[in-house]
């Protein structure tokens, strides 16, 4: 049987990070040989952000050894689950990942991977956090057409940015997806909590708080897109030191015993 011409997207690719679900159209170019985006990086170095899976592992050998077997993790904004599945395979037997993703076709690739790396200790959710429960309207980008798909913002803002194809918040244009709080998962513990939410994390964190009191787990934050003055309020608020790393801002608790391994000298935010 004939089938009309198509592109595909998705592709398996042989990662160092395991065989992985990517869009090889998830690129933004800035000159003819430098670009970015997480499909870019997979495809062009096998790898992506290796150093920071690579100390968020190292925090959570530090949480098992202080706080024993069954470290959760939650991974707001997974994206295809690159941190998703490395933290899975590190953690088999003695943690578990709980992964979040809005972005509907993200998702599924997400899920996928989840699946053909057997992180059976890993599951995913399609869903949008945030600080109230019911559903958001998200723009849908062209998934056949280059962008960075980790990049776009599911609310609109003055400097929205621009992820390398035009991208409307018409509602017309808008899907709808499930809303969430961090604070509705009731989780029964969390050891490391991981936010990159494009520009949602004040309203993530805002919606996590009784999660946070209750269990005081390290805390990643992405905050190039979000006030920091405000990052700091709250992660202050709760009584964490704090201290930026590359766009992260990382939130540890005086009374976790991993912040004695952390050098955060110079860098405390």
């Amino acid at each position: 049987m004939a089938y009309p011409p198509r592109k595909l997207a998705f592709i398996l690719a042989p990662t160092d990070q395991g065989t992985l679900i990517v869009n090889r159209f998830d690129y933004r170019m800035v000159s003819e040989t430098s670009g970015f985006g997480v499909g870019h990086m997979l495809l062009e170095h096998a790898s992506y952000d290796a150093n920071e899976v690579a100390t968020a592992i190292q925090l959570l050998n530090l949480r098992r050894q202080y706080f024993g077997d069954g470290v959760s993790v939650l991974d707001c904004g997974a994206n295809i689950g690159v941190f998703t599945v490395e933290w899975a395979k590190t953690m088999r037997g003695w943690g578990q990942v709980l992964a979040i993703e809005a972005q509907e076709r993200v998702y599924y690739a997400l899920a996928g991977n989840i699946t053909i790396n057997n992180c059976f200790n890993a599951r995913a959710i399609h869903a949008a956090v945030g600080n109230t429960m019911g559903e958001l309207r998200i723009p849908t980008p062209n998934y056949l057409a280059p962008g960075t798909f980790g990049s776009l913002e599911l609310k609109p803002t003055e400097r929205t940015e621009f992820i390398g194809q035009p991208v409307s918040y018409a509602d017309e244009h808008l899907v709808s997806v499930r809303a969430i709080t961090i604070d509705s998962l009731a989780l029964p513990r969390l050891d490391l909590l991981k936010i990159d939410v494009e520009g949602m994390e004040m309203e993530t964190l805002d919606g996590a708080r009784e999660t946070i009191g209750r269990h005081l787990p390290i805390i990643i934050v992405e905050r190039i897109k979000s006030d920091q003055a405000a990052l700091t309020a709250l992660l202050e608020s709760h009584g964490y030191r704090h201290f930026n790393t590359g766009m992260n801002m990382v939130g540890i608790h005086p009374s976790d015993k991993t912040l004695t391994h952390v050098s955060i000298r110079g860098a405390e935010g």
